[in-house]
């Protein structure tokens, strides 16, 4: 029965990796409308400011004197810091700073965070070559068009298995955008594919340890890495992605060829992206929104008596943490994001530190939040009941938060996001000059300054 399955799955599936291949080379520049592209620069701009926000944090140090072991040659510029280092390892490195707050973008169908991997390498790659900024944009655009597709393919199921699908697809996209940046053949792009397809990253399970930032970075990593074997005649097999021992059939039950090959340089995927008001799991979103308009209702948090969520099974999978011990693991404690969003008002990177996530008052106030699945709450939704412990009682049902499709960042806000993590660390009057050379990059003819 599984050899039949076997043969079946080989003779329905299309040449994936071919098709993708040329459409990374085929694609004409800039070759989609002005709401893509302006969307493109809304995702480089935000995953910029992700990454100088965290540049110092004690996760990327860790990650810098790894790679210092190394003696690595100073070909591009670490976002937010003053050290440079060779492309590979830049990648990596912003890749991990970029996603190590978890405040980076999200595309909401596959919950993939597609900036971290392509941009990441392609920044890295672009820099070094001395590339214009419109070919940054165009390599980003068509390296989350990958990623993003080949997750739409085996979205939920390859999630449900355990793996970190940002990791899991993202060194196929950085393989795409590399190999387009590169200026690869079809066969040359084919082969850097098929060799990132054997390098899939990230498991669920490191979720809340600084190993989750490692899976873009790492996977940014992989696919540049792939792209210049490709370069040089190192040879993958042509079928990879789709073939019955290849990436996909492996990752998942779930092989929608459909989901990669339909429309495919007519739609894009990057025109679905979202950008996170809140640094933490983006299930946790629905609840804090309604955390915080509560919490506009004027209610001190010492007259709480209990919040109750009604959330998606995914919330308390992956967000279920009832007594988070670190900043990192906040993050994954919709309890400690709730009692944070009512407290603060906020529930940004400074609300998951770990001196916070210890805070008495905080603690205190995430006791009194409970959490039960209700198979009728859609992922991106969450209804909050409130009770004061003087018999008050407050209902609001969140369908969308503020961040969604349905809600979305502004460009005032995506910028006024960027200057609050950037500023910190490089300072507020370089951060909006920072800002506003990442949403007009496609300007810049060479020699990309950010």
């Amino acid at each position: 029965m599984a050899r039949n399955t076997i043969v079946k799955a080989e003779h329905n599936a299309p040449p994936i990796t071919r098709i993708l291949a040329e459409f990374i080379v085929g694609h004409p520049t800039n070759g989609w409308n002005p709401s893509v592209d302006q969307e493109a620069h809304r995702t480089f701009a935000n995953w910029v400011g992700c990454a100088i926000g965290a540049a110092q944090h004690e996760t990327v140090d860790a990650a810098v004197a790894g790679v210092m072991e190394l003696s690595p040659a100073p070909q591009a510029s670490l976002l937010g810091r003053g050290e440079k280092v060779d492309i590979a390892n830049a990648a990596l490195i912003n890749g991990i700073s970029s996603h190590t707050f978890d405040f980076d973008d999200t595309h909401l169908k596959t919950i993939i965070h597609p900036a971290g991997p392509v941009a990441s390498s392609a920044l890295a790659l672009a820099e070094h070559q001395g590339l214009s900024g419109r070919s940054l944009i165009d390599a980003l655009i068509i390296g989350i068009e990958v990623s993003c597709r080949v997750g739409n393919a085996i979205y939920p199921d390859h999630y449900d298995r355990g793996w970190h699908i940002t990791g899991s697809t993202g060194m196929l996209g950085s393989a795409a955008a590399c190999s387009r940046l590169l200026a690869l053949s079809v066969d040359q792009t084919q082969m850097a594919l098929g060799i990132a397809a054997s390098q899939p990253i990230g498991l669920r399970e490191q979720f809340g340890t600084m190993t989750k930032p490692f899976h873009p970075g790492a996977a940014a990593k992989a696919g540049l890495m792939a792209a210049l074997l490709a370069r040089h005649g190192f040879t993958s097999s042509p079928r990879a992605i789709e073939a019955p021992r290849g990436l996909l059939q492996v990752f998942s039950d779930k092989t929608d060829w459909n989901e990669i090959t339909k429309n495919l340089g007519e739609t894009w995927e990057v025109g679905l992206n979202t950008y996170k008001p809140f640094a933490c799991g983006i299930v946790n979103h629905p609840s804090i929104d309604g955390c915080i308009q509560f919490r506009n209702l004027g209610i001190a948090a010492e007259k709480i008596k209990s919040i109750s969520l009604k959330v998606h099974s995914l919330v308390l999978e992956l967000c279920g943490k009832k007594s988070p011990k670190t900043g990192l693991e906040g993050k994954f404690s919709v309890y400690h994001s709730c009692a944070v969003g009512f407290i603060y008002g906020e529930a940004g990177e400074h609300q998951y530190t770990d001196a916070v996530v210890q805070d008495p008052q905080v603690v205190q106030l995430r006791d009194c939040v409970q959490a039960a699945v209700d198979h009728s709450i859609p992922e991106d939704a969450a209804e909050l009941t409130l009770q004061t412990i003087d018999g008050e009682t407050h209902h609001i049902r969140i369908d969308h938060a503020i961040g969604s499709l349905e809600r979305p960042l502004s460009n005032a806000e995506l910028r006024a996001k960027f200057i609050g993590q950037a500023g910190p660390v490089i300072g507020d009057k370089l951060a909006q000059q920072a800002f506003d050379r990442a949403m007009t990059v496609s300007e810049q003819q060479g020699n990309i300054a950010l």
